[in-house]
């Protein structure tokens, strides 16, 4: 008798919490409801594409038209294939092919730059991070402020200290500021003090290694991403530089492409009234300014995929 009057007693007491636990097992069995899109998110993501997608698509078809249908025609209608034909071989033809010596320009600064960019700032970042020196600080403050200072303002010092060392005019005037990185130390030196697995570096040091064969052998192949995203951008910011060669190089012939879009707009009569016999249509002018964005698509296609793992490093820890 005592044992059957203790067993519905603590059935009773069990039975609320069975009953919430039957119950969470009956929800958690359900499947979750999908809450409805937030039309405003939606709206947001609608109106950038529209912002950039637009602007990309006008240039894209104004290099299929004629002046006249760019100007009175529908902006995102579609010309004809004889109209971006008759572009290409009018912007070909202006100063005997002078795009392509100006893309030629663009290729040969932009790669030197960056291969000398990658093998002093990967170097430089992973110095910073890894290792303890006097001035070490003081040094990361440096780059950091002159990371923060806009290009402009370098361009009269820059001159001055080219011209001293007797390379103003020369490709290397260009070449040689572009490979002095800031930001690209910056990038190593987050990555190095975030990303990188210390006791591994330690290990290796403890087997023997030099510092710079555990930079040779084990940080850098560790660090493909990071110097991936610094190329990247190293070779973005070169690419489309056009103040320090516009003020450093006096000849046409050694202009890149981005300082030669600036010589085809001045000879746009709508732009420039007093243009002479080099005159320059704008539909030949849009062609030639998708030209000049193609090589970072390409650039930007091939790497996109080590692009967002640099930008991603370092940013969970386990």
């Amino acid at each position: 008798m005592p044992t059957d009057i203790r067993r519905p007693a603590a059935a009773a007491h069990a039975g609320p919490a069975a009953g919430s636990t039957a119950r969470r097992a009956g929800r958690a069995g359900r499947p979750a409801r999908r809450r409805p899109p937030n039309p405003l998110r939606a709206l947001a993501l609608t109106a950038f594409l529209l912002f950039f997608v637009v602007p990309v698509l006008w240039l894209l078809l104004a290099a299929t038209k004629t002046d006249d249908q760019l100007v009175h025609g529908d902006p995102l209608s579609f010309g004809s294939w004889s109209g971006l034909r008759h572009n290409w071989q009018a912007l070909t033809s202006y100063q005997g092919d002078a795009i392509f010596l100006w893309l030629r320009n663009s290729a040969v600064y932009s790669f030197l730059a960056l291969a000398i960019t990658l093998c002093v700032t990967i170097p430089a970042g992973y110095a910073l991070a890894m290792t303890e020196f006097r001035g070490r600080r003081t040094l990361l403050v440096a780059t950091l402020v002159v990371m923060l200072m806009p290009n402009a303002t370098l361009v009269v010092p820059l001159f001055l200290e080219i011209n001293a060392v007797h390379l103003a005019g020369s490709m290397w005037s260009v070449i040689l500021p572009y490979s002095f990185y800031p930001f690209g130390v910056y990038l190593t030196y987050i990555y190095f003090s975030t990303a990188m697995p210390k006791e591994l570096l330690a290990a290796a040091k403890l087997d023997g290694c030099s510092e710079f064969g555990v930079f040779r052998r084990i940080a850098l192949p560790l660090a493909t991403p990071v110097v991936a995203l610094v190329g990247f951008f190293s070779f973005v910011a070169n690419w489309t530089n056009y103040f320090l060669p516009y003020v450093l190089l006096p000849d046409s012939d050694q202009f890149p492409v981005q300082v030669g879009l600036g010589t085809l707009l001045n000879n746009v009569p709508q732009f420039n009234p007093t243009v002479g016999s080099l005159e320059v249509q704008r539909p030949e002018l849009a062609l030639a300014t998708l030209l000049a964005i193609t090589p970072v698509l390409v650039v930007f296609l091939f790497s996109q995929r080590f692009l967002v793992a640099g930008m991603l490093a370092g940013a969970t820890k386990d």
